[in-house]
């Protein structure tokens, strides 16, 4: 079964704001398995002020954040905190590459894959297109953890 999210029910699940909600659309969401989301990118976003391109490090954030909404899917793990319960951590990241800018007036396709899914921990490879060519790619690591849980522990 496969899943949309427009931008009302993305705000529902993540915490994040403009400017810093880097999802705008799920054009497809498999759970367990892998989501396809979109981020428009507009001259008048703050972080493409006297920028050159879309900072790199917003492209792994919109990476983290779509694997955030593909881990909290409604059919995943049933022993992870439920909706509203828990805090997603972005942990690290492996083998990032950034191949080309993504410039104003570019939409980007972020796709996410699951590498690995525990009750605690995910490992997810992202990958970046604007039209159908490769732009970004990285191996992102995360944890969830219960709200109520201590963050050291």
């Amino acid at each position: 079964m496969t899943q949309q999210l427009d931008i009302r029910s993305i705000m529902d699940r993540l915490p994040h704001r403009y400017p810093m909600l880097l999802v705008d659309r799920v054009i497809d969401l498999v759970p367990q398995k892998k989501i396809t989301a979109i981020k428009n990118i507009s001259v008048s976003d703050p972080y493409m002020q006297g920028a050159h391109g879309l900072p790199p490090a917003l492209i792994v954030e919109a990476m983290a954040q779509a694997a955030a909404l593909f881990s909290f899917a409604d059919e995943g793990d049933q022993q992870r905190p439920g909706k509203g319960k828990a805090v997603y951590y972005f942990l690290g990241i492996d083998d990032a590459s950034f191949i080309k800018p993504v410039v104003a007036g570019d939409q980007l396709r972020i796709e996410v894959a699951a590498l690995r899914l525990s009750r605690a921990l995910c490992k997810y490879r992202g990958q970046a297109f604007v039209k159908d060519e490769l732009v970004a790619q990285a191996s992102i690591l995360c944890a969830i953890r219960d709200a109520a849980e201590p963050a050291g522990a």
